[in-house]
C-alpha cells in the first residue's frame, strides 16, 4: 500500500499526453527523461536516509525541514506544501472529468455537469479517506493497479508496431543539444512529483524504519521504468511529425492495436490515474497539516482525529479549498486564475525537495560517527540540492516570483500561532 502511494501520487493524467509533449524534440528527449529520472532517483535516496535519521517524521518532507532549519523553515515547508496539495487536488478532479468526456460527451458542453462531477469526486475521495488510512490504502492499491493496465498494454503491444525510423532526427527541436536536453529534463522532471509522498503517514505505516525507504525507492524507480518505457514504445509508433499535433498520444497508440476500443481503455485509464492521483494526495494533505498542527505550528483544529484516528477536520478543510480551486475553472473570467494557481502549486512543491536536501546534509553530519568518510554524505546531498534548485530555476520566473510570495504570505499566521503558543505555555 505504501509503494502504491508514491506510484499512485506520481502517475496522474499528465503521463498520458507526455510523449506529444516530448515529441516536437524528437529522440533526444528521453536523455531528458533520464536526467530528471536520476535526479528523483537521487531524492528518494535522500528521503529514504530522512525518514531513518528522524525518528518522528509524521509530515514528511514539513518534519525533515523543522528538525534540519527549526520552526519557521518547517512551518514555510508544510505552508506551501498543503497549499499545493489541495491546488492539485483541484486539477485532477478537473482532469478526471475531462477523460470521462470521451465516454459523456455532455461533461464537455454543460459546466454545470462538469463542476458537480468533479465536486462529487473530490468528497467522495474525502469521506473514503475519512474512513481510515487502511480504506485510503486499499483504494490506492487499487486505482494504481487499474491505471497501469492500460500503459501496460502499450508497453507490450506497442513492440510490435515500434519503428526506429520514428526517432530521425535525433534533436527535432533546432535547438543545441545541452537546450535540448535541459528542456526535456525540466518538462520530465514534473511527472515525478510525489515521491516523498510515503514518508508523510509515517506513523500510520507499520514498521516504517524500513518500510518507508522501501517503498520510496521501489515506488520511484517502478514509475521511471514505466515512464521511460511508455514514452519510448509510443514515440516508435508514431512518427513525430504526428505525435507532436496529438492531443491524445496514448488513445492514438492503441487505436494502432485495437481501433476505438483501444482509444477507450485509454480514456478509462486516464481517469482512473486522475482518481487515484486525488485520493492520495486527500490523504497527503490532511496528514501535513496534522503533523503541523500537534507541533502547535497550525491551528489547533487540524489535529482534531475522529474515531479512526483521521484528522478529519484537516481533510473537509482541505476540501473544500480544492472545491473552490475548482470552481475556477468552470467560471467565466477565472480559467486564468485556476491556471495561476497551478503554476504556483509547482513551485511550492518543489520547495520541500530543497530543503530536505540541505536537511539531510546537516541532520547526517550530527549523527556521523567518527572516523567514518564524510564524503558520500556530501555528495548525495549535493547533488540533491543542486538538481531541486535546477528544478525550481525550471520551473519559470513567474511561478518562482509568485510562490515565493506566497510563501511569505504564511508569515503572520506563523507569528500569531508562535504568539499563541506562548501564551498557553507555563
Amino acid at each position: 500500500m505504501t509503494t502504491s502511494l508514491v506510484i499512485g501520487n506520481m502517475i496522474g493524467a499528465g503521463i498520458f499526453l507526455m510523449p506529444s509533449t516530448l515529441a516536437k524534440y524528437g529522440g533526444i528527449s528521453l536523455v531528458g527523461w533520464l536526467v530528471s529520472a536520476t535526479g528523483a532517483l537521487l531524492l528518494a535516496r535522500v528521503f529514504s536516509k530522512l525518514s531513518v535519521l528522524v525518528t518522528d517524521s509524521k509530515g514528511g518532507p514539513y518534519a525533515f525541514a523543522r528538525a534540519g532549519f527549526g520552526d519557521y523553515i518547517g512551518f514555510l515547508v508544510a505552508w506551501g506544501y498543503w497549499i499545493s496539495i489541495w491546488v492539485s487536488v483541484a486539477a485532477m478532479g478537473v482532469a478526471f472529468v475531462s477523460a470521462l468526456g470521451v465516454f459523456f460527451p455532455i461533461l464537455g458542453t454543460s459546466p454545470l455537469a462538469a463542476i458537480a462531477l468533479s465536486l462529487s469526486a473530490i468528497w467522495l475521495l474525502t469521506w473514503v479517506n475519512s474512513r481510515g488510512v487502511r480504506s485510503s490504502g486499499k483504494m490506492q492499491l487499487l486505482t494504481t493497479l487499474l491505471k497501469l493496465v492500460p500503459i501496460l498494454v502499450v508497453i507490450g503491444g506497442g513492440l510490435f508496431y515500434f519503428k526506429w525510423a520514428n526517432f530521425i532526427p535525433f534533436n527535432a527541436s533546432g535547438e543545441s543539444s545541452w537546450k535540448a536536453i535541459a528542456i526535456t529534463g525540466t518538462l520530465t522532471l514534473f511527472a515525478f512529483l510525489g515521491l516523498e509522498s510515503a514518508t508523510v503517514p509515517s506513523d500510520k505505516v507499520e514498521n516504517p524504519e524500513k518500510t518507508i525507504p522501501r517503498a520510496t525507492l521501489l515506488g520511484t524507480a517502478l514509475t521511471t521504468l514505466v515512464y521511460i518505457l511508455s514514452t519510448v514504445v509510443v514515440m516508435g509508433m508514431i512518427p513525430l511529425d504526428r505525435l507532436s499535433e496529438s492531443t491524445a498520444p496514448f488513445a492514438d497508440a492503441m487505436q494502432l492495436m485495437a481501433g476505438d476500443l483501444g482509444g477507450g481503455l485509454i480514456a478509462a485509464g486516464a481517469a482512473i490515474a486522475s482518481f487515484g492521483a486525488m485520493n492520495g494526495w486527500i490523504l497527503i494533505q490532511g496528514q501535513v497539516a496534522e503533523a503541523t498542527a500537534k507541533d502547535r505550528l497550525f491551528p489547533g483544529i487540524f489535529r482534531k482525529e475522529n474515531a479512526k484516528g483521521v484528522p478529519v477536520w484537516g481533510l473537509v478543510i482541505g476540501s473544500a479549498l480544492s472545491s473552490v480551486v475548482a470552481l475556477m475553472n468552470y467560471t467565466d473570467g477565472l480559467v486564468e486564475q485556476f491556471r495561476f494557481m497551478i503554476l504556483l502549486s509547482t513551485f511550492c512543491t518543489l520547495i520541500p525537495y530543497l530543503f530536505a536536501s540541505a536537511a539531510f546534509v546537516s541532520l547526517s553530519l550530527q549523527r556521523v560517527a567518527r572516523g567514518h568518510s564524510l564524503l558520500p554524505i556530501f555528495l548525495l546531498g549535493s547533488l540533491a540540492f543542486s538538481f531541486s534548485l535546477w528544478a525550481i530555476f525550471g520551473a519559470g520566473e513567474q511561478s518562482v516570483f509568485w510562490g515565493f510570495i506566497m510563501l511569505l504570505l504564511g508569515t503572520p499566521i506563523y507569528v500569531f500561532m508562535k504568539w499563541k503558543k506562548s501564551q498557553t505555555t507555563p
